[in-house]
């Protein structure tokens, strides 16, 4: 047996930002992917974050439901997205977004 390495370039990188007074006080990250499974791409959403000072406001929220706007502008099957364990306010509020929770997420770290 041989293990091949293909490289595919069907993959873009799309990044929200909130600003305020030119000043960035939000951002999420849309990544849009494919691979041979599905002719649709799916997309996976990552590093959501919102200035301490400015969390509960809404910010988050819309920058999510742009997110998703996004992807399915695009055309995606599905719309990824992860949280680490412990931040049960936070699965509620993707679930309200309409998210639901499905499977586990593994991981592995590499040391730079």
């Amino acid at each position: 047996m041989e293990i091949k390495s293909e490289t595919q370039t069907k993959a873009r990188a799309i990044k929200l930002v909130a600003e305020e007074a030119g000043r960035e006080i939000g951002r999420v990250y849309l990544y849009i992917l494919t691979n041979d499974l599905h002719a649709e791409p799916f997309g996976f959403l990552e590093d959501l974050f919102v200035e301490e000072a400015y969390r509960k406001s809404g910010i988050g929220r819309q920058l999510v439901e742009r997110a998703v706007a996004e992807a399915k502008q695009v055309g995606c099957y599905k719309l990824i997205c992860t949280s680490r364990f412990g931040r049960d306010h936070l699965y509620a509020w993707y679930e309200e977004l309409g998210f639901k929770q499905h499977g586990v997420e593994f991981r592995m770290d590499f040391d730079h």
